[in-house]
C-alpha cells in the first residue's frame, strides 16, 4: 500500500501538478498586487466603483451575518484579470511560440494531430520494416 502512494507522488504529472499550484500561487500574488496597485486606483481616479452597500445583514445589527456581495464580484474581476493575464502573457504567446515551430519544422499548424492509435500503427510499421527484425507477437 506504501509502494502504490509512492509511485502515485513520484508520478511526472503529480509533481507538474504541483509546481503548477506553486508557480499559480506566486502568479497570483503579483497579478494581484498589479490588480491592487494599478487597475483599482485607475478605477478610482474615474469615479470608483464602491460595492460594500451590496450587502445584507441576515440578522439585523449582527455583523457576523453579514453576507457580502461586494467582496464576492471583487473576486470575480480579480479572477477575470488573473485569467486575462495569463492568457495573453502565458498561453497566447505559447500558442505563437508552436505554431512557429511547427512552420519551421514543414508542419502545417493548422493540421489536427495524429491520433495515438495513429502513431503506434506507425512505430509497428516501422519496426516491422527493420532488415533483419522478425515480427513479434504480443504474449497472450
Amino acid at each position: 500500500m506504501i509502494q502504490g502512494f509512492k509511485d502515485f507522488i513520484l508520478r511526472g504529472n503529480v509533481i507538474d501538478l504541483a509546481v503548477g499550484v506553486v508557480i499559480g500561487a506566486a502568479f497570483t500574488a503579483v497579478v494581484t498586487a498589479f490588480s491592487d496597485n494599478i487597475i483599482n486606483p485607475l478605477i478610482a481616479s474615474i469615479g470608483g466603483v464602491d460595492f460594500s452597500p451590496l450587502g445584507v445583514h441576515v440578522i439585523p445589527g449582527n455583523d457576523a451575518t453579514f453576507i457580502d456581495f461586494g467582496a464576492l464580484i471583487t473576486a470575480i474581476i480579480n479572477f477575470l484579470l488573473i485569467a486575462a493575464v495569463v492568457y495573453f502573457i502565458i498561453v497566447a504567446p505559447m500558442n505563437k511560440l508552436d505554431e512557429a515551430q511547427k512552420r519551421r519544422k514543414g508542419i502545417d499548424p493548422e493540421a489536427p494531430a495524429p491520433t495515438e492509435t495513429e502513431l503506434l500503427s506507425e512505430i509497428r510499421d516501422l519496426l516491422a520494416a527493420q532488415p533483419g527484425q522478425a515480427p513479434r507477437t504480443p504474449n497472450a
